[in-house]
């Protein structure tokens, strides 16, 4: 294979501790913006993301919970491959640390660095952040805590087996100075600068202390630690040290794309294991910055995290991305709010592109049967429009080499704004009155037409379900090639078909009331789980006007427990002569056996969603009771009656 025609991409292997919010879809957005963009241009592509499965944290928490850990992770991946399937995640492989491929050849590697020399036993003091699963030194410490995530951190003593970081200290000091395109953007490359030259110690590299994790080969009462285990990933999902082929054809990785907050595992501990494993560097680190809310990082501990299922089901996955990449600039960190998200849906993609759409489509029309016509009058309004649609693609891929997703984004939104104008210059209401202006109108139509197939290829890396409905208004097929957009003139003859609008108008207070009463944050710590709560979701049926919601009697047929869920109940209600499935997590309060039989208030227009892998098409009512338990919400009616 061309490796000069395959692109590599990874995003960091997220921790399941807990559900995913929209600080981590950041992240994965970006690399699939990426590799869909680089599959357009032709190239190979192979995209990774992933899961960090191993620790002490992970082990105390499933044990807390009575659970075996892989059972405890189990769960939160489902929800996390849920996740980036109603995202429409473009990615080629999802690794688990815990999968057996994974496992073998970390030992390999383990093994490949002790060979070396680069492995020895010893052992370890030091100050220890839990959450972080870091060792640091006192001089390290921000006011006394832990520099990553500011708690608390605690002396501990165990024997260990180090890696000789040190070793490298020059090397790596080298790849920084020599090499500042490895690391971007820049303050991230001075941060790691300035580290590597204070001194750098021997890494510890096992722990014995817990089990939960891949056992060190050459000692089985020790586990590899979190960064030798969790960094590997990225080549043992191209299959080594085991097999060749997946090296030769992506390594080494074209980017890898990761918090800032994990710059320094990326550009220090990773540099220096490949350097000792005589492995190609990868070609360049991204560190992108924070989402913050009300000015802090989104932290599950921190209970302000933005729950993206939830903006999707409101907004389309589609808003959601395009928020994410245009609000943004790489590198920084940005202030999320939900006016700025509804504020930029409205101006940009309702006002400026769902408008220019359906405009566009409605004149051809009425004003040639729907078929574009072809060009033969160019005036400076023409010319000016054509100008920009000529530089458009190559500007908008400048700018994704760069990652500068914002301004990619800008170069397309520039386009669509000149392409609004220039209906208001060109006014073709009046050129279709006038005989003698037929040529400039069918400019002006073959123009517009022209205009939204060349934006429905660029935006196809950003918001691909769009482009693909803009094209079938436009009379074209989903086969998108990066090539055409530098091509004008292309729409001739082809019939054109308006359809629904591509992102209808908002009412901006009336959505921000709504978000408001919607809880997007969890209401404790211990909620670490994905399980879906009805009691929790009770916001989700008050807003906006009561009236609106469809309350039907239901008569429970059939009640089970969930297979992957304790804490679900799995109902088939009959409404009158239909049947539903309904998912309750009300396993606290009721047996199966009790729930047989009952008639229940079922609110029946909800939107179907999918709770642990099984879809809920509705929700039963209930009501707080004073044990921490609920109550059912009865009724004496007939089933698929209507409720008052």
């Amino acid at each position: 294979m061309d490796k000069g025609k395959s692109y590599y991409i990874t995003t960091p292997i997220y921790y399941p501790s807990a559900k995913l919010h929209v600080g981590h879809t950041y992240c994965t957005v970006m690399a699939d913006a990426m590799a869909r963009f680089k599959r357009l241009q032709g190239f190979n592509v192979h995209f990774l993301t992933g899961t960090d499965e191993h620790g002490q944290k992970l082990q105390t928490v499933a044990e807390e919970k009575g659970m075996k850990p892989i059972d405890y992770i189990d769960g939160i991946v489902e929800s996390i491959k849920e996740l980036w399937e109603v995202m429409e995640i473009s990615y080629d492989d999802f690794i688990r640390t815990t999968e057996e491929r994974h496992v073998k050849r970390v030992q390999g590697i383990f093994n490949k660095l002790y060979e070396k020399g680069d492995i020895y036993k010893g052992e370890y003091e030091g100050l220890y952040c839990r959450p972080c699963e870091a060792y640091w030194t006192e001089s390290q410490l921000v006011d006394g805590k832990c520099p990553d995530c500011g708690r608390e951190v605690k002396m501990e003593k165990e024997e260990a087996y180090f890696f000789r970081l040190s070793k490298y200290e020059g090397r790596l000091i080298d790849l920084f100075e020599k090499n500042p395109e490895f690391l971007q953007p820049e303050a991230r490359r001075n941060e790691m600068l300035a580290f590597v030259k204070q001194g750098l110690q021997d890494l510890c590299i096992s722990r014995s202390t817990f089990d939960w994790g891949i056992p060190v080969p050459i000692d089985e009462k020790h586990v590899i630690y979190v960064w030798l285990d969790a960094l590997s990933n990225y080549i043992t999902a191209l299959g080594y040290p085991d097999t060749e082929e997946g090296m030769k054809a992506f390594w080494p990785a074209d980017v890898h794309l990761v918090g800032k907050e994990i710059v320094r595992f990326h550009t220090v501990i990773w540099p220096a294991m490949l350097m000792s494993m005589e492995l190609p560097l990868p070609k360049k680190v991204l560190g992108h910055g924070w989402l913050l809310l009300d000015g802090d990082k989104m932290s599950k501990s921190k209970n302000n995290v933005v729950d993206p299922a939830m903006l999707i089901q409101r907004y389309g996955v589609d808003a959601l991305k395009y928020f994410l990449l245009r609000e943004y600039t790489f590198g920084q960190d940005g202030q999320f709010s939900n006016e700025a998200m509804i504020r930029r849906i409205n101006s940009d993609l309702a006002n400026d592109l769902g408008n220019l759409l359906s405009r566009t489509v409605s004149m051809l029309e009425k004003y040639r049967d729907g078929i574009v016509p072809a060009t033969r009058s160019v005036d400076e309004y023409d010319e000016s429009l054509r100008q920009i649609m000529k530089a458009a693609r190559d500007r908008v891929a400048n700018h994704m080499d760069s990652f500068s997703f914002s301004l990619a984004l800008d170069e397309i939104w520039k386009l669509i704004g000149r392409a609004n104008k220039y209906i208001d210059e060109k006014m073709p209401w009046k050129l279709a009155k006038d005989e003698n202006s037929k040529d400039s109108l069918d400019a002006c139509l073959h123009n517009l037409a022209d205009t939204l197939r060349i934006v429905s290829i660029l935006i196809y890396p950003f918001m691909h379900t769009t482009a693909i409905e803009m094209r079938k208004q436009l009379g074209l097929d989903a086969n998108v090639k990066w090539e055409d957009a530098a091509f004008l003139d292309q729409m001739e003859g082809i019939r054109v078909q308006k359809g629904q609008a591509l992102f209808p108008r908002l009412d901006v207070e009336k959505e921000l009331e709504m978000l408001e009463q919607i809880n997007v944050t969890n209401d404790s710590a211990e909620e670490n789980d994905e399980v879906t709560n009805e009691l929790e979701e009770k916001p989700m049926i008050e807003f906006d006007d009561f009236e609106k919601i469809d309350l039907k009697v239901g008569l429970i047929e059939e009640a089970e427990k969930h297979p992957k869920a304790d804490r679900l109940l799995l109902f088939k209600v009959r409404l009158g002569s239909e049947i539903r499935q309904i998912i309750s997590g009300v396993a606290d309060s009721f047996t199966p056996e009790e729930m047989k039989g009952k008639k229940v208030v079922v609110v029946t227009n909800l939107k179907p969603r999918k709770i642990r892998g099984l879809e809920s098409q509705g929700m039963i009512l209930y009501a707080d009771a004073d044990d921490n338990k609920v109550r059912l919400v009865t009724s004496d009616g007939e089933p698929g009656r209507s409720v008052n």
